[in-house]
Parts: structure tokens; sequence; C-alpha cells
């Protein structure tokens, strides 16, 4: 896969005089990314999915996302007992069904958190990098963002330019991680005794299904015996797991949102729960990923570290003294999120299915954009550490029209 050349450094916030750096490329044909299991390259306006063009970056911009990542997934496990140890579960809108199989997850070490990925705004155009939120159950763009953009690459003979970019790898380790629980994978062979990972999707979703089995590829890899199931297709017992084709498996990997299952599949959820509980099998991404994936949550992270270089001021009530954005504790692809400027005014919305969720109040800070006036979203995947780096493009709200954008990293 594509490499990662990454340093350590704590100087995240540095503010680079660069502005945004775009180099445009040959697209992959469609063709292309049919062979290879990218069915969902096209919109619905027939525009392509993936942009015809690379945000160049430097190998500092690429150190700052990463140790961004890192320091933010800490504050995200500090915030996340803090939220715990004082039962604020209903402050952050999670289902009330769901409280006792997220603190099962959390007190567990086996419950390993696979992958999510932060979303940013700044660390490019001389803008210093800043939390959105954290995609941390069920995130996207993980087929664009291992395999894609290194492929833009290859096809533009680009490859001898380094992307910070090691997520399959990443998400391989961390596979090997649920059986070492440990940084350390290389005794991975020695406690490994052919335990068995069902991945799971929900019928005639192709993105969802092929994202899915991208995954199953990986973990197959890692050394795991794995299989793929639509979800109707798994038998779920209280007292003996998790079963396909009378095959128990150990792991379930479901691509099946947490508070989806809460509200919308409540007897799963029950069922989930007395498995965890009995220890007949580990769920994946655990439960306690949907505190980290409640935008609710920003409220408290901000609380217990106010003015964090790194933060957005967040607050479950409008901000009187500055431009803000109101969104949805659980809402997708930018539906339900209205941008208010400082005098009230709306500067920008969009509608959708998650208005009975909790709001929540972000101070508003404008993305990077083009000579076009399109807006770039930087998000970083998080797999043990930052590990990987795509972009989105779009309107001043990103949302399910947005394109993908990669990198490379020319200094």
């Amino acid at each position: 896969m594509a490499i990662l050349n990454q340093a350590h450094t704590k100087d995240h916030l540095l503010v680079l005089e660069d502005k945004l750096n775009l180099l445009k490329v040959k697209p992959l044909t469609d063709e292309f990314l049919e062979q290879i299991g990218f069915i969902w390259h096209t919109d619905d306006d027939n525009s392509s999915y993936i942009a015809d063009e690379l945000v160049k970056i430097t190998q500092t911009q690429a150190e700052a996302y990463y140790e961004a990542a890192n320091e933010l997934y800490d504050m995200f496990i500090n915030t996340a007992e803090y939220i715990i140890e004082n039962d604020l579960f209903h402050e952050v809108n999670i289902p009330f069904n769901l409280v006792e199989i997220i603190k099962l997850s959390w007190e567990n070490d086996v419950h390993w958190h696979i992958y999510g990925r932060f979303d940013f705004a700044g660390g490019v155009d001389n803008q210093p990098i800043k939390l959105l939120e954290f995609n941390a159950d069920t995130p996207t763009a993980v087929f664009e963002t291992a395999i894609i953009q290194w492929a833009l690459l290859k096809y533009n003979n680009l490859d001898e330019k380094a992307q910070f970019n090691n997520l399959y790898e990443a998400i391989k380790e961390n596979f090997k991680r649920l059986i070492t629980l440990d940084e350390d994978t290389s005794t991975f062979d020695k406690y490994y005794e052919g335990w068995k990972i069902l991945f799971s999707s929900i019928r005639g979703n192709i993105e969802e299904e092929n994202t899915v089995r991208l995954l199953q590829t990986i973990a197959t890899e890692a050394g795991f015996h794995t299989e793929f199931a639509y979800v109707d297709e798994v038998e779920f017992s209280s007292n003996e797991g998790v079963f396909f084709k009378d095959q128990n498996y150990e792991y379930w990997f479901k691509l099946i949102p947490w508070e989806d299952i809460a509200i919308q599949e409540s007897d799963l959820g029950n069922i989930l729960h007395d498995i965890i509980k009995n220890q007949k099998a580990i769920i994946l991404n655990p439960a306690y990923t949907l505190l980290f994936q409640s935008k609710a949550f920003l409220k408290f992270l901000w609380d217990l570290y106010p003015n964090h270089p790194l933060l957005l001021e967040s607050s479950f009530e409008p901000l009187h003294d500055k431009p803000y954005v109101e969104k949805k504790a659980f809402g997708r692809e930018g539906a339900n999120i209205t941008i208010v400027d400082k005098d009230g005014s709306i500067i920008d919305k969009r509608e959708g299915e998650y208005e009975n969720h909790k709001s929540i109040y972000q101070e508003f800070v404008e993305l990077p954009k083009d000579k076009d006036n399109l807006y770039y979203q930087a998000g970083v995947f998080f797999a043990y550490e930052g590990c990987a780096l795509g972009f989105r493009k779009g309107g001043r709200i990103i949302d399910n029209m947005s394109k993908f954008v990669g990198h490379i990293i020319d200094n």
C-alpha cells in the first residue's frame, strides 16, 4: 500500500504560509474502478464522485494531522470515562437500551476499537486544525482512502510521491490486536487459535457491502478465518452467540450504526447485550464507540478541555457571540445542519431525517476553499494511531453530494 512518511512532532498547530495547493490528475476510468469493486463512482447528477485532482500537502502538514488525531483520541478516552462515571448517557443522546452494553464493552479490553475517522477543518490554506466531529462507529470512505487515492498516484505515474496513507496496514494490525491486546502484534501467531470473524452489511447497499468486504479481506490477510453474510442471514443466540450456516463466530463486524440497532432493531440490541454479557461474541466496532460518535459528546469534550487549540467551542445552547453550527447528535451526510451568523441570520441549512435527535451548537469555522469557492474537509483515520488522510470537497455544508479528493505529500 501507499507510504506514510511520518516523523513525530508536537507542533500540530503550526500555521503554514502556503495556500491550498491542488494538482490536476487524469481520472480513473469507470471500468477500472468497477474492476476493483468500487461501484459507487458516479453521483445522482452523473458527475464523478472521485475528483480529478489531488491536494498537495507538506510533510509538516501530514505530521500535524497525525499528531492531532493521536492527541484527540486520548482526549476522547478521558471524556468517555467522565461521561460513564457520571452517568451522563442521556445528555449525549444515548438510547437508554444501549447504556448497559456500552458499559460492558468499555469495561473489558477485549472490545477493541478497529478504526474511526476524525473530520477536521483546516490543516491547509493557512488554517489551524480544528475538530468538527469523530465518526467512530461506522465511518465511510475506507475504500476511497485506502485504495482509490493510492491508485490515482499509480495511474498518474506519481507513485514516487508519498501519502499520509497507511490505512490498510493499520487496520490489519488492529485486527491482530484483538488477540494480542497490545501495541506489539508480533505475538499474534503465538496466541491466535483459529478464531473467526463474521462480516455483515445490510442487503442492497453496494457501497456498504464492498466496504465490509474490503475489511474482510484485510482481516483475512491478518490471519483470521472470515466469512461474509447479510445481516438478515445471521442468527443470534443470547446464550450461544453469533452463527452463520451453523458456524459459530467469536467476532461479528457490523456496518450498522449502534443507534439504528437501538431504535429500529431493539430486539437485536437486547440479544447483543446478552451475547456480550455472556461473553459469547465480541461486536465490532464496540458499543462504546457510539459515545464518540455522538456529536453531543463535543460539549463535554469542550468542558474538560476548554479553549484547547484543536477544539471549537461547543454547547447545548446557541452561541450568541459568534457564528455557530447547529447539528444533531446522530445526523449524517450533512443532514439537519444549520449554520447561523452571530446576528441570528441563517448562512446555510440542510433538512433531513434526524430532527428528533438532540441538538448541539458548535462554533462555526470556514473550511479551506479553492478558487471556485468549493470547500475542503480533511478526514483523518485512526486505527491505534492516526494513519491516513483524505479530503471531501463540496459546499459550505459537506453533504452526500460531496466529492472525494486524494492527496500527495509534496514538499
